[in-house]
């Protein structure tokens, strides 16, 4: 089961061909996608989007980017919609100290919210890290009883041992393809029942795609290049990866029949 776990599918990217990304897809095998609502805006054209179609599934999120207006009203908005049945994820949340958008103390105070908030509601945390590897693992060690996802990972090893050792996922996108990716030892460390795939798209579009619009369908670029690392053939790969899918998120997607070993 082939899933693109993190999608902007509802971007504004998308508007004038979204019937014929889609299509090209379910063409290429991609049995699921998650699609990111990263803002109350982009939730609401998530939802939309997810109602028409139940191969996808939506998450909710503040964006650390969109962090400074986190209040008590965005918050009571974010957990009456967490919910529905179409929501598998919190997220995506997490501290972004590269283009600090929003100041670091709001980014954080959201950031340990929606964590709290996953783990009441027994939901993974979708995370966005960039340039803040230290705050980020320690904000999700004061937070052991979330699940999470380290979104799009290109992080520093350490990083990335507090997540393993918290039994967190690991997703990785269209930069495992390119030529100035060196995490490839990463890529090796994560455990094979916490590796997932994902595009980010319309961003970061692997080779041989690398300066176009990403899409769903490109999701199989990156099973191919992951599985070339770990040395298991594609449909290992995509075999494994999509077991994880439907373990994290859960019974929207698939409960797979065995967990991989």
């Amino acid at each position: 089961m082939l899933v693109d776990t993190h999608c902007h599918l509802a971007d504004r990217a998308f508007d004038e061909d979204r019937t014929e990304v889609l299509s090209r897809a379910w063409a290429t095998g991609v049995a699921h996608i998650v699609v990111i609502g990263e803002s109350r805006a982009a939730a609401e054209r998530v939802f939309r989007l997810v109602a028409t179609e139940p191969r996808l599934s939506a998450t909710v999120g503040i964006h650390p980017h969109d962090a400074a207006g986190f209040d008590a009203t965005v918050a009571a908005w974010q957990r009456s919609v967490a919910g529905n049945v179409s929501v598998v994820a919190i997220g995506e949340t997490g501290l972004d100290y590269h283009y600090d958008h929003s100041p670091r103390p709001a980014q954080r105070h959201a950031f340990e919210a929606q964590l709290a908030l996953a783990a009441e509601l027994d939901k993974p945390a979708v995370i966005h890290a960039r340039e803040a590897d230290e705050d980020v693992a320690a904000i999700l060690r004061n937070h052991p009883q979330t699940r999470a996802i380290l979104h799009s990972f290109s992080s520093g090893p350490s990083l990335l041992r507090a997540a393993l050792d918290l039994g967190h996922y690991v997703s990785l996108s269209g930069m495992v393809t390119f030529k100035n990716w060196a995490l490839d030892a990463a890529i090796r460390e994560v455990r094979l029942d916490r590796l997932l795939v994902e595009t980010d798209a319309p961003y970061l579009a692997p080779v041989p795609y690398r300066g176009k619009r990403n899409e769903p369908a490109y999701v199989r670029a990156v099973a191919d290049r992951v599985a070339a690392v770990r040395g298991l053939s594609s449909e290992e790969l995509i075999a494994v990866t999509g077991a994880n899918a439907a373990r994290v998120f859960g019974s929207r997607i698939g409960v797979p029949e065995r967990s991989p070993t």
